[in-house]
């Protein structure tokens, strides 16, 4: 076909259906054209492109209807192209001749029933894999449908407009596009259709009878496993339509093995509540698509209406364009995967951090007691870090030892039942998240807000008994120490030196308290991680039934795993938050990079002891620069470990942003209006108020 017959197409068409000026008639015309005449496959696929690019761009082209769906002036200019395409025979023949000789040098099975989805070799596998497609150059390849796809649809938002085309516009492109002269095209589909098909099947049996599955679902043989049965009930449905016989029967058998598959997912699903394994959560994920892909794929096959065989082919269509975008993310198999895992660890988080809300008089003194408790510890924690500074030993073992002293101090706090504030935050803000989740009706704003401010006074005074302890105690220390050693416990250089890197202007100061503050989550994460390991490996369980009960005693070791599972969550989180505490400085130093830490706290009580070693001498600027420090790491290392914790939270939840939005605005208000909530004691008859569920 010449180009000359396309131009005569187009001018004719347009002079009975005249077009505003900014439709470009003249580019439409040079990529039908170029389609048309294009003679090898590249070629055809780049004519593709230029013409897909075309009909889903102008001015509108994103704007949406009360369905959701594309509205009438975002598709304007496909319907002009259908509208063409219908009315010049000529020019359309070629376009489907196009279309046709694309498919016929295609392979779709892979589309069907690989494309998408994740390889079987676990998640740590298919990240490595990723990780590889992102860093390294793939070789083209042509005939491969899924990766023709990718490249028809190259970005995000185009997926998302043609999954949101209304139906009676695909409708006619599809119809538009299929040519009874090119029957063998199609019927070579149809085959790729069943052998995708064919190819899921195997999957989910795969999958579902793999050992770390059966290991958690309800105990039953294989020959009853609905996985097993999925894959004979598939074959039965694509021999029957591969025959041209009814297929209600076998379609109503597959979709009641689906069904039953789903229920032993469920299953599955619940029990990870007691330990969340990323690669069952992944054998999870890969179930529910392949699932989701068959049932599309059943419709299209069993269905005699040609409107609900459309609709089913344009939900395929869009997943499988979605999925060969998916299919290359870090981030959606990382999102996909963890999403139980950090529920899990949140949750935990958030039992432990109704702890720290003080409601009564009692449980507010409560938590000043503890705090000073962990305040006049503290003091000793300062005083050995700063003998392990003066050792001047190498940095990987002076950072070492200044680690095993925080993490062996965090652990006596937690044995004894006592406060440090820094870690509060990240516990707090779990709990928060989940009465923002469990908050219902039109109460809900309200009670989240007043749940807020006693978070907010339990941690004041949580952060005023560490530190006035810490303070006096501190410099009580150096005061004995002079009397019995006749010097201080630092001598005049060292608490100089004190000044200057607590000074937020001499120093990191803002910076450090601010990556304090990320160490601090990071910990709590950490042992939300500890704790569902426990969980999942049945750690406790494993104590208490171990052989060497038979020698100490069964209820002895009965005991030893309840003291496991309540405290392995706080024994993860201290451990690590004092190494990291210890070693990032060493880090920092090897690595060149301005990584250190400040820690109120700490850093409040190692003020003390300088100032006591400055003796009349410790009044001055570098004293108040110091003590702006100390304010600076109050904010920072509480604010940034709160706001990491509640975000993470709230993504964990799957909290609307518009809500928190809507809560910082309510919080904010209610600080103005009634702030002695956020500073002074509870009440006498204050209790904590009870969650409203929805109304």
């Amino acid at each position: 076909m010449t180009a000359d017959i396309v131009a005569a197409d187009i001018t004719a068409f347009f002079q009975r259906h005249p077009q505003p000026d900014h439709l470009e008639v003249g580019v439409l015309q040079l990529r039908l054209q170029a389609l048309i005449e294009a003679s090898d496959l590249s070629a055809r696929l780049n004519a593709w492109s230029h013409l897909l690019d075309w009909a889903r761009s102008g001015e509108h082209a994103d704007q949406l209807d009360e369905s959701g769906l594309l509205s009438a002036r975002a598709v304007w200019r496909w319907q002009v192209l259908l509208d063409l395409l219908q009315a010049a025979p000529a020019t359309r023949a070629a376009v489907q001749a196009s279309f046709a000789e694309v498919l016929r040098e295609a392979e779709a099975d892979k589309l069907f029933g690989t494309a998408g989805l994740p390889t079987g070799r676990g998640f740590l596998g298919e990240f490595g894999d990723r990780l590889l497609r992102r860093v390294l150059p793939q070789p083209p390849d042509e005939h491969d449908l899924a990766r023709l796809l990718h490249r028809l649809y190259r970005s995000r938002t185009q997926v998302e407009r043609f999954a949101r085309l209304p139906h009676d516009v695909f409708s006619r492109l599809a119809d538009m596009l299929v040519a009874p002269e090119h029957a063998d095209v199609w019927n070579a589909m149809g085959a790729s259709l069943a052998d995708g098909f064919r190819l899921l099947a195997a999957r989910v049996q795969f999958e579902g009878l793999s050992q770390k599955m059966r290991a958690r679902a309800q105990p039953c043989p294989v020959a009853q496993s609905p996985f097993l049965r999925l894959h004979r009930a598939s074959e039965e449905a694509l021999q029957a339509w591969e025959s041209g016989a009814p297929m209600h029967d076998a379609a109503e058998d597959w979709h009641a093995c689906a069904a039953a598959c789903r229920a032993a997912m469920q299953q599955i699903e619940r029990r990870l509540d007691q330990g969340v394994s990323v690669d069952v959560v992944y054998t999870l994920e890969v179930l529910d698509r392949c699932l989701v892909r068959m049932e599309l794929m059943l419709t299209m096959m069993e269905s005699e209406d040609a409107h609900m065989r459309r609709a089913a082919l344009h939900q395929l269509l869009s997943l499988l364009i979605a999925a060969t975008h998916g299919d290359r993310s870090l981030r959606q198999l990382i999102g996909n995967n963890m999403r139980l895992l950090q529920r899990r660890i949140v949750e935990r988080a958030g039992k432990t951090g109704e702890h720290y809300i003080a409601w009564t008089r009692r449980e507010y003194w409560h938590i000043w007691m503890a705090a000073a408790g962990g305040g006049f510890l503290t003091v000793f924690t300062a005083a050995i870090k700063a003998r392990i500074h003066g050792l001047h030993a190498p940095l990987f073992v002076e950072g070492l030892l200044a680690g095993l002293n925080y993490a062996g101090s965090f652990l006596l706090l937690q044995a004894l039942g006592l406060i440090l504030a820094t870690k509060q935050p990240a516990m707090t803000a779990a709990a928060l998240a989940a009465i923002m989740r469990d908050y219902k009706g039109v109460e809900r704003i309200d009670g989240v807000v007043t749940h807020a401010a006693q978070i907010v006074r339990s941690q004041l005074a949580a952060v005023l008994g560490n530190i006035i302890i810490v303070s006096i105690g501190a410099y009580a220390l150096s005061a004995l120490w002079q009397l019995a050693l006749g010097h201080p416990f630092l001598d005049p250089a060292q608490a100089r030196d004190v000044f200057d890197t607590l000074s937020p202007i001499t120093s990191l100061t803002v910076w450090y308290a601010a990556l304090t503050g990320v160490i601090l989550w990071a910990a709590s994460l950490v042992g939300g991680w500890f704790d569902n390991w426990a969980a999942l490996h049945r750690l406790p369980q494993a104590i208490s039934e171990h052989r060497l009960g038979r020698r100490f005693g069964r209820q002895r070791m009965v005991r030893l795993g309840g003291i496991v599972s309540r405290n392995i969550a706080g024994w993860g989180t201290n451990i690590s938050l004092g190494l990291m505490l210890g070693l990032t400085p060493v880090m920092g130093t090897f690595l060149g990079l301005p990584l250190d830490v400040r820690h109120v706290t700490l850093n409040t009580g190692t003020l003390s002891l300088a100032t006591a070693a400055m003796g009349e001498h410790w009044y001055g600027g570098f004293f108040l620069w110091a003590v702006v420090g100390i304010g600076t790491m109050f904010v920072l290392n509480l604010g940034v470990s709160f706001t990491l914790s509640l975000y993470t939270a709230a993504r964990a939840f799957a909290l609307p942003r518009g809500f928190l939005i809507e809560f910082a605005g309510a919080l904010g208000r209610r600080l103005l209006r009634r702030p002695g909530q956020f500073f002074l004691p509870p009440g006498r008859n204050d209790t904590a108020p009870e969650r409203m569920e929805g109304h």
